[in-house]
């Protein structure tokens, strides 16, 4: 299998990708909006959102992600304290690294990690109807208003081949963000 890393804008984060990601996604959820919205009080080295208000993701099996350095330079986020999702940034650049939903067994890692020439394209876009803009979106990306049964199969093939098994991926810090946003 090839193996490939992406790192954080400053590099002190690097992650190695084992093999081809399960699916690239383009999400218009209203909670990646609002976090995206949220995190960029923050001087964010990359963009969580797109021009067309979705957050592109490059999903991995957990056990085909290994982080190579700076663990302890990662910081969780999520919209409230019991929401089933952190949103992962880098503390040492605030690079948005990756979205886990809780006990899930593959990570979404944000597209922005990798660089503009070698950036997996969109394969998909998912919860379109979440959008509360008149934005029109290109037809280059088949949309769907939830999840596809497409992205339920990629996710559901993976977790046989996983045994049906879900690795825990450890970081620096849970952090407290989200009372201070509400």
């Amino acid at each position: 299998m090839t193996k490939s890393i992406v790192t954080c804008d400053c590099a002190q984060v690097a992650i190695e990708l084992d093999g081809a990601p399960l699916i690239c996604a383009e999400c218009h959820c209203t909670s990646c909006r609002q976090a995206a919205v949220r995190l960029e009080q923050l001087p964010l080295a990359r963009p969580m959102l797109e021009g067309n208000a979705g957050t592109q993701f490059v999903l991995y099996r957990k056990d085909r992600v290994q982080i190579l350095r700076g663990q302890h330079l990662l910081e969780a986020f999520r919209l409230g304290p019991k929401a089933p999702t952190r949103r992962v940034i880098s503390r040492c650049c605030n690079s948005p690294v990756f979205l886990e939903f809780q006990s899930g067994h593959w990570l979404s890692l944000y597209a922005s990690l990798w660089p503009e020439e070698t950036r997996p394209t969109p394969q998909l876009r998912t919860m379109t109807g979440d959008r509360t803009d008149h934005m029109a979106l290109d037809d280059a990306v088949p949309a769907s208003t939830l999840q596809t049964w497409r992205f339920y199969a990629k996710l559901l093939g993976a977790w046989i081949a996983m045994g049906f098994k879900s690795p825990e991926i450890r970081i620096g810090e849970e952090t407290e963000r989200h009372k201070s946003g509400n």
